[in-house]
């Protein structure tokens, strides 16, 4: 098999800062994240891949390749699940913001086109492009601004991945900058510890884990609430992503 991008562990650290610039500028442009996940990737796939492997339902899963975007994009099947459930919570949360597993799968075909290669490193990085949103359910985090620079903090812990890292620690330096007072970092170190702290959620079955309830499944994960996060006004968390005063 021809080595590609997502086996070469390389770093491109130029295409990163462009995208950062981007999202900085955008915090809706998808693209760009991907853009600095695929720069900053190194060996975070193979290593959470290999991880995977090590657990018995792991290497289950791992074995029977369920593609979970299909399964995320039928929101009729999961409104049949109880009120209060996850795969409840997930639709309402998606349907809210008009956005989809669908729609994170394009983008993602925009940055790189081997993320649907026949291959397990190609599968796993599908997989946590897929559950990103069904994390921002299970943690608390919004999709404003610091929402998802405390939800990627909260995945550089599970997953190590240094794009997830940049994308934290640049989002709540710039954010703390304009909303002095606030404890953003405090938020997002909070995420990041919250992270460490989790069952490891990237061997769990969501399958299963959508039927469950909401907030039991916060507690047997021992994902811990985002009080840092929660201090913070709603109508200030996209503070870093509006114009700067003059």
């Amino acid at each position: 098999m021809t080595t590609t991008m997502l086996m070469k562990n390389k770093i491109d650290l130029k295409r990163a800062r462009t995208g950062i610039g981007r999202l900085l500028k955008d915090k809706e442009d998808t693209e760009a994240v991907f853009e600095i996940m695929s720069a900053l990737s190194g060996k975070a796939i193979p290593n959470v891949y290999a991880k995977l492997l090590r657990s018995a339902e792991g290497g289950k899963l791992a074995v029977e390749g369920l593609e979970l975007q299909p399964i995320l994009d039928d929101h009729d099947a999961l409104l049949r699940y109880p009120a209060g459930s996850v795969g409840r919570a997930y639709v309402d949360f998606v349907r809210g913001r008009k956005i989809s597993a669908g729609g994170l799968s394009e983008e993602s075909r925009k940055v790189s086109a081997e993320i649907d290669m026949a291959h397990p490193y190609a599968w796993m990085a599908r997989r946590l492009r897929d559950i990103h949103d069904i994390w921002h359910v299970l943690t608390g985090y919004q999709t404003d601004a610091l929402g998802e620079v405390c939800v990627v903090a909260f995945s550089y812990a599970q997953t190590r991945s240094a794009g997830f890292a940049l994308i934290a620690a640049v989002g709540s330096n710039e954010l703390q900058g304009r909303l002095q007072g606030e404890p953003v970092r405090r938020a997002a170190w909070q995420a990041f510890q919250n992270g460490r702290k989790a069952a490891w959620l990237p061997a769990l079955d969501y399958v299963a884990l959508l039927k469950e309830p909401l907030s039991s499944t916060r507690q047997r994960l021992n994902i811990l609430a985002p009080t840092f996060y929660s201090q913070i006004p709603e109508d200030q968390r996209n503070g870093a992503f509006l114009p700067k005063a003059a």
